[in-house]
């Protein structure tokens, strides 16, 4: 199922429930019911309720799109480093510049082909492609420069050996999920109780109040679909892609 059919019929579930709930109140309340005779501390309480509820939404936003950006920069660093790497070794000798460049290329491939899947349906990285990498360590590490000039493109060299590998392993740390368990606990209490207080202040069945009370609960349903949303930066909605890796290895996944 699309995930915009889920938010669409997560935002029209939730705005329906209102409206029944609203709907069924109104049919039951007692003849002296009055609707406008709500205690002040019950407002003050909604408010404030709201506030709360609003600013921890606001952090849990900032949060997943915050780990979705840092799984990006770990992307086009990674993809830099290896394309710093194919590049410097021209000053090597053939067979070991081809070989490096070999490796580094069967690595790129796996990762956006093999590997990037894995991450994206089982949220870990390959153990595949932590081998492709390392042989391309040690294609570089165990190459003994003959000239001053291959001597200066060693360090160098290993400084974008280090990059590489620093950058996969924040990759594969940033497949798991941001938000833990708990926090998913209290957003979905939160969205309960602050949709529930609407019912609190009496709302009448005017059409302006049911609308305004089936477009609030609407829009906690989007935050919360926007914050699962982000909360996987490879695997779900607007994730972060291999493009990095493609706009330097044209010739990967072909």
């Amino acid at each position: 199922m699309s995930e915009w059919l889920v938010l669409a019929l997560a935002m029209a579930a939730a705005s329906v429930v209102v409206l029944i709930v609203t709907f069924v109140r109104h049919h039951t309340a007692a003849d002296d019911d009055d609707p406008s005779d709500t205690p002040d501390v019950i407002e003050y309480m909604t408010m404030m309720i709201g506030v709360v509820y609003a600013i921890v939404l606001g952090l849990a936003i900032a949060g997943v799109w915050e780990a979705r950006s840092l799984a990006e920069e770990h992307v086009q660093t990674e993809a830099h480093a290896l394309h710093e790497i194919s590049e410097r070794v021209r000053v090597y000798p053939p067979d070991v510049r081809d070989r490096i460049r070999d490796d580094v290329d069967a690595y790129v491939d796996h990762v956006v082909t093999t590997e990037w899947k894995t991450m994206a349906d089982d949220g870990h990285v390959t153990a595949r492609g932590e081998k492709l990498l390392t042989r391309v360590r040690h294609d570089v590490t165990d190459y003994e420069p003959r000239t001053d000039f291959e001597a200066q493109a060693y360090q160098p060299l290993l400084d974008q050996v280090t990059a590489a590998d620093i950058a996969r392993t924040g990759r594969a740390e940033s497949t798991s999920p941001t938000m833990p368990g708990v926090v998913w606990f209290g957003l979905t209490i939160g969205a309960v109780v602050t949709v529930g207080l609407i019912f609190a202040l009496q709302i009448r069945r005017t059409l302006r109040e049911v609308i305004l009370a089936g477009l609030f609960a609407a829009l906690i349903a989007f935050l919360l679909f926007l914050i699962w949303d982000f909360d996987a930066p490879y695997g779900r909605g607007i994730t972060a892609t291999a493009e990095p890796f493609l706009a330097y290895f044209s010739e990967a996944g072909k």
